[in-house]
Order: C-alpha cells, then sequence, then structure tokens
C-alpha cells in the first residue's frame, strides 16, 4: 500500500451529488484533506487572491502542504462504487453474448472460473484486474472472487497491496454449478468462508472487508444457506452479496428448488440473508411484495443494466425501486457486463429509464416528484454511481461525496486529456477559457458521463493516497 501522505490542498472544480435529485456544482472550490485522508473542509466561491488567507483561517500553511491547482476541464469529483462484479470472469469479458445466463455460466463462466484453482494463475489475473478496476475511477469494489480459498484471499491481499477499498467474497456453490467446478460439501464451503473471514481480518486494513457470498439460491443448498445464516447471525455487521431475480429461467429453477418459499426473496429471508447491507444484484423481475420485504429488510439492489441487456435478462424498474425507498447501486456484473467501468454502468442506467419510460402504457405526471415512468436526471445517475453504492455498501457516512469528515475517494477528471473521440472542448475551437460557470461545469459532467473514459480519470486516490489513474 501507498506511503502515508502528507496533507493536500486542492483549488479549482469539484462535482458531487448530495442527494437523487441534486448535483452540488462549486466552480471555485477549496478542498483540504489531512495527512490521514479525511476530508477536513470544504471551501465554495474562493477567488484565486485569496486562497492563501482561507487555508490561515483554517490554520493551514500553503508551504506545509501538496497544493493541487485543476486547470480547465478538469474537476474533483467523488470516486465510483462498482457494488456488483465478478474479478475472476475479466479473462472472458466481452465474449458468450449468444448465451442467456444459465447456458453463458455453463459455456463460459464456469470454465474460466476453474482456472483460479492455479493460485499463480489467480495472482498475475487479479493483480490486473484491480489495477484496471482502479483507473476505471472506481475506488470501491464488491468483488466476487471463485470457490477457491487460497485465490480469493490473493484477491484479498492484492486489493490490500494496491490500496483500493474493497469487499472480498469466495462464491459458496456446492450443487448445480458443474462437475468440475464446485464445492464438495456445505461443510467445506462453510469451513472455508469462515478461514477467509479470519484472514482477511487478520489483514487488520479497514478498506478490505469479508463479504458472504452465497452465488444464487440454485447453487447452495438448504443446508448451505443454514450455514451462511448461521456465520451472518455471529457477524451482525458483515455484508452480504447474491444475485436475485435476474433470468426467468432462473427464477423458475430456483421455485422448483424451494417450492415452501413464496418468492425469490423470501428463500434467502427465510436463511437469515436478507438484511442491511444485502446487496442483491439484478432484481430485474421482481414481485411487488418482494421489493416490499427487500424494504423492510433494508436489503438493496445493485443494478446492472449492461449485463442485464447483453445478457437478454430484462430491464430492472428501478424508478420504482427508489420511489418505494429502496437503496440502490450500480453495478458493472463483468463479465455478463463487458465493461469494468461504471461510466458504462451509466450510460447504459439511463438507456434502460428511457426504455422503461416510452414502454410505459399511461403517461408519467409530470408535476410528480416520482421517478416512475420517467428517465432517470443526471443527479440521480450520478447518485447512485457515488452515494447510492455507498449506501448499499454501508458506508455512507464514510464516501459517496466529497463532504467534511468523510475519507477522500476521489477522481480528478481532465477533459482536456486529448485522444477522446467524444469530448469537444471549446479550446478545439479557440475560444477563451476561464473558470466555467455552474451551468457549463454539469454541461461537461455530462460529456464526462457519457462521452469520456478512463483516460479523462487523471488521478484516483482512496483514503487521500493515489492508488490509480492516467497519470499514474
Amino acid at each position: 500500500m501507498a506511503a502515508k501522505s502528507t496533507r493536500k490542498v486542492f483549488y479549482g472544480s469539484l462535482v458531487h451529488a448530495t442527494s437523487l435529485r441534486h448535483i452540488q456544482a462549486l466552480p471555485r472550490a477549496l478542498i483540504g484533506v489531512s495527512e490521514d485522508g479525511v476530508i477536513a473542509w470544504v471551501l465554495d466561491d474562493v477567488d484565486s487572491a485569496s486562497i492563501q488567507d482561507a487555508m490561515i483561517s483554517r490554520g493551514w500553511q500553503i508551504e506545509d502542504v501538496d497544493f493541487i491547482e485543476l486547470g480547465f476541464g478538469q474537476w474533483i469529483m467523488p470516486g465510483f462504487v462498482d457494488t456488483h462484479t465478478h474479478a475472476p470472469q475479466y479473462p472472458n469479458m466481452g465474449i458468450g453474448g449468444q448465451y442467456e445466463l444459465l447456458d453463458w455460466l455453463k459455456n463460459v463462466t464456469f470454465p474460466t472460473e476453474a482456472k483460479f484453482e492455479d493460485v499463480e494463475y489467480a495472482r498475475k489475473a487479479y493483480t490486473s484486474v484491480v489495477q484496471r478496476v482502479l483507473d476505471c475511477g472506481t475506488t470501491t469494489c464488491c468483488y466476487y472472487a471463485t470457490l477457491h480459498l487460497q485465490a480469493t484471499r490473493t484477491l484479498a491481499d492484492i486489493c490490500h497491496e494496491k490500496g483500493q477499498r474493497a469487499f472480498i467474497g469466495k462464491c459458496n456453490m456446492d450443487r448445480n454449478a458443474s462437475e468440475t467446478y464446485q464445492e464438495s460439501s456445505p461443510a467445506q464451503s462453510l469451513a472455508d468462508t469462515e478461514t477467509l473471514i479470519s484472514y482477511i481480518n487478520s489483514l487488520t486494513d479497514p478498506l478490505i472487508q469479508p463479504i458472504l457470498t452465497p452465488r444464487f439460491a440454485i447453487a447452495c443448498c438448504d443446508d448451505l444457506l443454514t450455514g451462511l445464516g448461521s456465520i451472518a447471525s455471529q457477524h451482525p455487521d458483515m455484508a452480504i452479496q447474491t444475485h436475485i431475480s435476474e433470468n426467468p429461467s432462473e427464477i423458475a429453477f430456483t421455485k422448483e428448488l424451494f417450492p415452501d418459499c413464496e418468492t425469490y426473496a423470501s428463500v434467502y429471508d427465510k436463511f437469515g440473508l436478507l438484511r442491511e447491507k444485502t446487496i442483491l444484484a439484478h432484481g430485474v423481475h421482481l414481485k411487488d411484495s418482494e421489493l416490499d420485504l427487500i424494504k423492510s429488510k433494508g436489503a438493496g439492489i445493485s443494478h446492472c443494466p449492461t449485463s442485464n441487456f447483453n445478457l437478454r435478462s430484462g430491464i430492472a424498474n428501478v424508478a420504482d425501486m427508489l420511489d418505494k425507498g429502496i437503496k440502490v447501486g450500480l453495478g458493472t456484473d463483468v463479465s455478463g457486463g463487458y465493461s469494468p467501468s461504471i461510466l458504462t454502468a451509466i450510460q447504459h442506467a439511463s438507456i434502460a429509464s428511457k426504455v422503461l419510460a416510452f414502454q410505459a402504457t399511461s403517461p408519467s405526471d409530470p408535476t410528480s416528484s416520482t421517478f416512475s415512468k420517467k428517465q432517470l436526471p443526471l443527479s440521480t445517475l450520478l447518485y447512485l454511481a457515488t452515494m447510492g453504492g455507498a449506501e448499499l455498501c454501508g458506508l455512507s457516512s464514510v464516501i459517496g461525496n466529497i463532504t467534511p469528515g468523510k475519507q477522500f475517494d476521489a477522481i480528478q477528471v481532465d477533459l482536456m486529456k486529448g485522444g477522446v473521440e467524444g469530448i469537444w472542448i471549446e479550446q478545439e475551437l479557440g475560444e477563451e477559457l476561464g473558470t466555467p460557470s455552474k451551468a457549463r461545469l454539469l454541461e461537461m459532467l455530462e460529456k464526462f458521463l457519457f462521452c469520456g473514459d478512463s483516460r479523462n480519470i487523471r488521478c484516483v486516490w482512496v483514503n487521500g493516497r493515489v492508488v490509480g489513474g492516467a497519470q499514474k
């Protein structure tokens, strides 16, 4: 992990979502970050001549800090939170799009994941994966590993070494996978899970947390789910991640395996796995009763639109989830999703909401404050990618926006970076630059979210330490 840093002061534009409906855009912000990586203060509308006086008012001297002044087309914003991805699936990202979920798992994904029994292979793959994810601006990531204990420990080691904030889960899967890729027994699965929890806790790194990971209900017998529920009860603050209602065939199979459960969501509830910090990926075909149950338990949904489109699973109605007050974040779901970037998830979340809006059988009420039957606005998309993910992971008091007292998990965006085909800035036309207005800053944010890529992410910080970005 990077060495402890000195205090930092950033001067320039700041953009972050403070609610589902509001983006705060500050063209002349002054941000102080302590040597411990905590945001000490944020000042608005500071002119360049007043920087030193503003710092002195906070008891800071400019000669004692790393001072970073941002140029036109650059700004600080929160790092992205990826609430659902599969680290061992990066090698098969972008292939298998001809399949739907269950056939895709059988023919593409399980054979790839089986390779991670080789720990050296896992080390090489995961080293590349974690750095790619960081360079995409994802400062917090919820990783599914494989069923292999040692390889999963290796993933935790790499996240620790590289300084990423991460939730690491070993997949629990003792049935309905494949003859060569499936755990031998519930007892072995549970023992390996407890060993992994102890190992991650022994790292004494607050950035790295274990997360219980029953792959999905189909892959876990009753004894395994019962045991995981017992582990969950022993660790009431531990996060849980799994899949739910992604594909109609998956849902039908789940009902066959658990005939005593009325719904898919009630399976997880029966075994004590539906609670605060339970992250349910997809939720494409959830019934209203399931949404109500998820809300009542404090769980939430990882919206994975790229994967949902790619594997023809359907479109999750995020607008209705938000109207019910359910927590929602975004997930890349590599490799059902074919991009490691949350930017792609943002773009596809926008498209998904527009498709649902124009498919609505009755018009939306333009005067209503609800999200239903409407496209998701820019503020909501940014919120889901940052603060929404933080809420889902139980980290809303720690990260998600640039607020004093939170840790500085952030990215520096640079639209002036050349070679990004979709980015068009006034400089190309010879127009005068300067400090952008708030309206112009919001336009540039939208341009970045829909036309930018990792080349526009100049620097990435986790807890105040540089961990990635195009300039690293």
